[in-house]
């Protein structure tokens, strides 16, 4: 021997396989984070559109309470 350990084609093949499954893991792990990520900004921007949406309304049947106080159809959009 030459001082160096010599590791069976079992063991090379074996820590092949263990630095493959890491690096997919790892790639999983990150891809994961991605979709969480997005997922999450695509929720925040519905519900701020959804806000949008409510003060828009809310607005609107403001105004047209201003136009016309006394009539109940513009009470209502």
């Amino acid at each position: 021997m030459s001082g160096r350990d010599q590791l069976s084609r079992a063991e090379i093949a074996k820590d092949a396989l263990q630095a493959g499954a890491e690096a997919a893991a790892h790639t999983v792990g990150e891809v994961a984070t991605i979709v969480t990520r997005a997922v999450g900004d695509v929720a925040a921007a519905v519900g701020g559109l959804a806000t949008e949406i409510f003060e828009i309304r809310d607005s609107s049947r403001r105004a047209l309470a201003d136009q016309d106080p006394d009539d109940p159809d513009d009470q209502q959009v």
